[in-house]
């Protein structure tokens, strides 16, 4: 005996009708048996030996190999297939098991085991069973035997639920035409639990498995920051930066090659224009390739350079709408482009081509190049990271560049120094100025990286702890239920810092058109305030609500208006001293010959200081002291959408009493009241 198996994706391929199907309830056999030669107790050897199988812990489809043998060998089939579904995106695990007549043939170019002109006939062995049941047997067995070498005449299937979900298909094939018995139906029946069993165990083992990869790449991406980072701030040149950065980042996400391009204009003053290309010049700073594992040393490569002009692949970056450039196929066969590349891209032997923008300002400062051999499909983790690692790229140029200039400003003052102690006490306080700044902005980047990574990381320890107490095998089913409950939470904060940094990057890019309803603001107030009532009091805290006696009705966009409401409530909530009183008052009043909608959030909490209001409403900045979780998005996003909606917001601390550290907190809200009174805020506003 023997067996084949093989991993084929999930088809949608059209099957055939189910004419032939002859699986009618209540049929009885008019043949004699000729399935097993020892009838009298199959089962009680037939689980048991499946039961070792399950326990014996195989790797990867090696368990369905090995049921597929024994279920084959008991029942004296031609074939048995077995078949795990793990689900519409995934990929179907098949494992065959062959009769030892039929081990190494091979299928010929004329030859099909499933003939669409002449459909075997299938049975299920579920008594009750339904058109799914069989329409799912017919995929089943399109996916895990259109290449046994075997023609298929007569086939008995069984779908198995797993969780009330159908996670696999057993199947028993007949090369001849055969009259299934009610025994054989009824062992094949007893056998679903334990095969449902072996398809999850492995459909689970693969998930465990993708989870882990999705771990170690993120702490892969993780490390790439920080050496970036380290680098940043190390004293090498900045060409020996680009050259170890660009090694890096083409071997942390394994690519064959990886090239730093930056550009150097004719018009020095140039911004980028949709559809415009300027005039200039490409020079390669940084190269690394897979054929050495290590940074190109050859100076002339470093020192290659082209125009802009002549290379069409890096014009698109000016000129089409969608960045990154990805290209996975040859450039020959894609239509509607001109791919003209300069010959430093080797296309011919590198045809996959990943390119992004080292952009500043709305300047293009260069590009950052990965290429392949073979075709690959980017995922979006790993161009999220990218955008982040182009970020830190163009920060370090830019303090490269900056320092340059401060050097050469230096320079020429030097002279000067000379000659007059006015002119020297000037130009050491421009430099402390530059320094100065640059420390400032450095701190920044820094702070915005600490606070992203743990934003990141805590969420992603904590699922991957509860992932290996999950693995011990004397885990109880409160505590199994209890690590589900903590990866479901804490999946649910990765996804919603996700949302929420998608939600300002839109409002940050102005691409959402404000769409306008006319509606109570009171209503839509009070139907809000109802629903986080036991919120509020689940913290110990109360709410109430000052409203005008008359409707208030104003042009606006809902969901925005509901989630400044949102934002703003959580944060009185999170903030409030314990037993204190919230207060959410809207009114309309007249603003500059304008109708305006006022929102004052009052609460009473620590005092917020005037250095914390010039940055409380900045993304992923939080009060000094404050230890509270949180993400720092919450302001940030109620500010983004209330300039969307065209208004203005801002806060005021005032004491209770001197000397105390509690103090009064308003947050205030003013919005027009009517489209057509909507008037850009300036940001200063």
């Amino acid at each position: 005996m023997g067996s084949l198996s093989e991993s084929i994706p999930a088809t949608t391929k059209q099957l055939s009708s189910i004419s032939k199907i002859t699986g009618e309830a209540g049929r009885e056999t008019q043949n004699p048996l000729k399935l097993m030669q020892h009838q009298e107790k199959p089962i009680q050897k037939l689980v048991p030996q499946i039961n070792r199988i399950i326990a014996a812990n195989l790797l990867g489809v090696e368990v369905l190999q090995e049921i597929a043998r024994v279920v084959g060998e008991t029942f004296e089939v031609d074939c048995c297939c077995l078949v795990a579904l793990p689900g519409d995106d995934g990929e179907a695990i098949t494992a065959n098991w062959c009769a030892q007549k039929y081990l190494g043939m091979t299928q010929n170019d004329n030859f099909s085991a499933i003939d669409e002109l002449d459909w075997p006939v299938m049975q299920c062995a579920e008594e009750s069973f339904t058109i799914e049941d069989i329409s799912t047997i017919e995929r089943s067995l399109v996916v895990g035997c259109q290449y046994l070498p075997l023609p298929i005449k007569t086939v008995l299937g069984l779908p198995t639920h797993f969780g009330n979900n159908n996670n696999g298909v057993v199947i028993l094939i007949h090369s001849q035409p055969y009259e299934w018995s009610g025994a054989e139906k009824k062992l094949l029946k007893l056998l679903e639990p334990l095969c449902a069993i072996a398809f999850a165990q492995l459909l689970q083992a693969q998930k465990i498995d993708f989870q882990k990869q999705s771990i170690e790449a993120s702490s892969q991406y993780q490390n790439l920051l920080k050496k970036l980072t380290i680098l940043s701030r190390s004293n090498l040149d900045l060409n020996q930066i680009l050259q170890l950065a660009v090694a890096s980042i083409a071997e942390t996400l394994h690519a064959d090659r990886g090239l730093l391009m930056l550009l150097k204009y004719t018009d020095p003053l140039f911004k980028r224009q949709r559809g415009q290309v300027p005039k200039a010049k490409v020079n390669l700073v940084g190269e690394w390739s897979i054929e050495t594992s290590n940074i190109c040393q050859n100076k002339t490569n470093l020192k290659e350079s082209f125009s802009l002009a002549d290379c069409a692949l890096c014009q698109r970056v000016f000129t089409a709408s969608i960045r990154p450039i990805i290209v996975n196929e040859d450039l020959e066969q894609q239509e509607g482009y001109n791919f003209s590349a300069a010959p430093i891209f080797r296309l011919s032997e590198l045809p996959t081509v990943l390119l992004m923008p080292l952009e500043s300002q709305g300047k293009i400062l260069g590009f950052l190049v990965l290429q392949q051999s073979q075709n690959r499909q980017w995922k979006n983790r790993e161009l999220n990271i990218l955008e982040m690692i182009c970020a830190q790229i163009v920060n370090i140029i830019i303090q490269s560049q900056t320092l340059r200039q401060v050097q050469n400003l230096v320079g020429e003052r030097t002279a000067q120094l000379q000659r007059s102690l006015e002119v020297q006490a000037k130009l050491y306080e421009i430099k402390q100025q530059h320094v100065k700044q640059l420390q400032e902005l450095n701190d920044l980047k820094d702070e915005f990286l600490s606070n992203m990574s743990d934003r990141l990381r805590y969420p992603l320890t904590n699922m991957w702890m509860a992932i290996r107490n999950l693995h011990n095998p004397g885990i109880t089913p409160d505590r199994q239920t209890r690590y589900l409950e903590i990866l479901e939470q804490e999946c649910s904060k990765e996804i919603n810092l996700i949302n929420d940094l998608l939600t300002l990057q839109k409002l940050d890019s102005h691409s959402q058109p404000l769409q306008y309803e006319t509606v109570d603001i009171n209503i839509i107030t009070k139907n809000f305030i109802a629903s986080i009532q036991n919120q509020v009091a689940e913290k110990g805290l109360t709410i109430s609500l000052d409203l005008q006696s008359n409707p208030l009705e104003s042009q606006t966009e809902i969901e925005s208006f509901k989630r400044i409401l949102q934002e703003l409530l959580n944060n009185a909530v999170k903030y409030s001293q314990h037993g204190s009183n919230i207060n959410l008052k809207v009114t309309q009043r007249v603003e500059q010959l304008i109708d305006r909608v006022i929102i004052e959030v009052n609460n009473i909490g620590r005092a917020i200081s005037k250095e914390e209001a010039t940055y409380i409403f900045d993304r992923f900045r939080r009060g000094k002291g404050r230890w509270t979780p949180g993400t720092g998005l919450g302001l940030a996003l109620a500010k983004s959408l209330v300039q969307h909606l065209n208004g203005s917001i801002k806060v005021e601390s005032t004491p209770l009493s001197e000397g105390d550290n509690l103090s009064n907190i308003c947050f205030t809200v003013m919005l027009p009241q009517f489209a057509e009174d909507n008037q850009p805020y300036s940001n200063s506003e």
